[in-house]
């Protein structure tokens, strides 16, 4: 078919986000399960991903790698979903700046921070992130006081920035603030959400 969508993935792996978009959805995709060192440094998936890293998604011709971009790609693909502001609504602009700021940021100081990586304080012009601390607060502000990244509306954004959110805490990248722990409780508790931690799991499990 030609506007078959197709999952790239491994159950160990950042894929877990693009499959609770891909959940969200509500529209019927195709996985392909790949091991790490062997399939995913395969020619076939290199010529998908040169980077022979997971997760990918094939949209027909159309091929997307990078979670963040894959969640904006999918919500825009399939507007009947409503997981994007429509172009011209007020909630764009905070849509596109918390999703790409969890996407820069916030994943650069986290991968720092497990790496153990620290950045004098004379150095921290130079990060995009400044301190682990600015960019913490400033991804605080975006999830206190509303329900959702956009106001009271689920979006891609927040698939997302929760699933950053909550691989932070997890693994102690993120600080154990209030507001970041009501906003994981509320997303986890989302269907879609369960579904694929359901499904990955079992993957998993084999």
């Amino acid at each position: 078919m030609a506007d078959e969508l197709v999952f790239y993935t491994h159950p160990m792996s950042r894929g877990r986000i693009a499959r609770w978009m891909l959940e969200e959805l509500g529209q019927p995709y195709r996985t392909e399960i790949l091991d790490y060192g062997t399939s995913m440094k395969a020619p076939d998936y290199l010529a998908i991903n040169p980077m022979g890293k997971v997760p990918a998604i094939r949209h027909g011709d159309t091929i997307v790698t990078e979670c963040a971009a894959i969640c904006a790609y999918l919500a825009d693909a399939f507007p009947q979903a409503g997981l994007a502001p429509p172009p011209g609504d007020r909630q764009r602009g905070p849509y596109y700046r918390w999703l790409f700021f969890t996407a820069g940021p916030i994943e650069a100081a986290a991968t720092n921070k497990a790496l153990g990586v620290a950045i004098p304080e004379d150095r921290r012009r130079m990060v995009g992130y400044g301190s682990p601390a600015d960019a913490q607060n400033a991804l605080e502000t975006a999830v206190s006081g509303r329900d959702y990244i956009t106001g009271d509306r689920f979006s891609a954004a927040d698939v997302y920035v929760g699933a950053q959110i909550g691989w932070g805490l997890r693994f102690g990248t993120l600080e154990k603030r209030p507001a970041f722990e009501r906003y994981c409780e509320r997303l986890s508790r989302r269907p879609a959400a369960m579904r694929a931690n359901e499904i990955d799991d079992a993957l998993m499990a084999k």
